[in-house]
């Protein structure tokens, strides 16, 4: 209890970059002889001590092939040769882990103890985090440029669960995105998610998502129907970026029937995948690209699609089906279908699947994407 007094007096007090003191300090009342936070990169590579542990006191812990990276991307506990890494998890995200040091393999009730403390260290990086940028030094491993600083800005977390429900997303080049985004929201049984892809790169594209998520957001809080919001997004574009356009997809789960809707502007089809087979896709495009609406005299047609328990939607850019290897060769849509099948076959949780596929993708590329690359997954499970 003393160890949760103490780090429960940094809600009202002090820094994130002030959280590895505190816990150091800590460690001996919880009968470890170290504990040290490790956050994960933006790449998703390596978990790093977060800003302020002191230097020397614990080593980077890679992702791939290490007990800390087990940690990570099971989130569950692992222990190797006197240490204890436990996942630091807020909510369905994964921030890194929390890694104890002790002379002998602590009892279940202790490890239980543990357990608790973690969640307690993630909801106070998760809290303090905005008040300094000690998170952000921690988890950037070079500069980042300032489109993908205005994009990263605006993003929601980049897992969410509720009843059962899963969407998780992945962006790359994580410090040069620009052009793409995501975005969703839990209302009620009501999940809201959407795919952004701008046109263009760099500062002129950030300012034109930019304004699309803080268009669509307005129109989701406004109350507005996919159609009319559809419809609004289009119609601030054309004012202010006229000639620009951005394709999307936006959709709605009811997460109580699992009844889907969406709309494509100009957007490739997500994948539909079932029972470890991919369904047919679902009709797109249902209108034209974002800003571009007003050629069509039509309004935007709404898709629907009931749902059964354990499907599994996947969006995502071109950037994604379009990298091409050192042949020329298109990673295409077959391939992604191949490779989601493949990792949720084997149990692989969403969240790792679409770090292991970002990576994947990065790799086809030869380290170099020729354009961003997005990816978001929707997993259904009735509650």
């Amino acid at each position: 209890m003393e160890a949760v007094r103490r780090l429960m007096d940094l809600r009202h007090r002090g820094r994130a970059e002030d959280l590895p003191v505190v816990l150091a300090e800590a460690a001996p009342l919880l009968g470890a002889d170290a504990a040290v936070v490790l956050l994960v990169d933006y790449g998703q590579e390596a978990l790093h001590p977060l800003r302020g542990t002191p230097l020397g006191t614990v080593t980077v812990r890679t992702v791939e092939d290490t007990p800390a990276g087990r940690a990570f991307t099971t989130a569950e506990q692992q222990w190797e040769d006197g240490f204890l890494w436990l996942p630091l998890l807020h909510g369905a995200e994964r921030l890194g882990v929390l890694e104890f040091r002790f002379t002998a393999y602590p009892a279940e009730a202790t490890r239980h103890d543990l357990e608790i403390i973690a969640a307690l260290v993630a909801e106070l990086i998760a809290s303090r985090r905005f008040y300094g940028d000690a998170v952000e030094h921690t988890r950037r491993r070079m500069p980042m440029q300032l489109a993908a600083e205005i994009i990263w800005n605006q993003l929601p977390p980049l897992t969410f669960a509720v009843d059962g429900t899963m969407v998780t997303a992945v962006l790359e080049p994580c410090y040069e995105v620009g052009g793409d985004a995501f975005d969703y929201a839990a209302n009620g049984d009501t999940l809201h998610v959407a795919l952004f892809d701008t046109v263009g790169h760099g500062i002129s594209a950030s300012a034109l998502t930019t304004l699309t998520l803080n268009t669509y957001r307005n129109a989701r809080r406004s109350g507005l129907s996919l159609a009319d919001t559809c419809r609004s997004i289009d119609k601030w574009i054309r004012a202010q970026y006229p000639g620009a356009f951005v394709t999307a997809l936006m959709g709605e789960l009811d997460m109580a029937s699992g009844s889907y809707r969406r709309i494509s502007a100009g957007h490739p089809a997500e994948l539909f995948l079932r029972d470890g087979q991919t369904l047919p896709q679902l009709p797109t495009p249902n209108t034209l690209p974002l800003g571009l609406g007003h050629m069509l005299p039509r309004p935007p047609e709404v898709v629907e699609q009931q749902l059964e328990p354990g499907d599994a939607l996947v969006l995502y850019t071109d950037g994604i089906t379009e990298a091409r290897d050192a042949s020329g060769e298109l990673f295409g849509v077959e391939q992604l279908s191949d490779f989601m099948l493949d990792s949720l076959g084997r149990g692989t949780p969403a969240p790792e699947t679409m770090r292991r596929l970002i990576h994947t993708i990065v790799s086809y590329e030869q380290g170099e994407l020729r354009d961003d690359a997005t990816a978001a997954m929707l997993q259904w499970r009735r509650h």
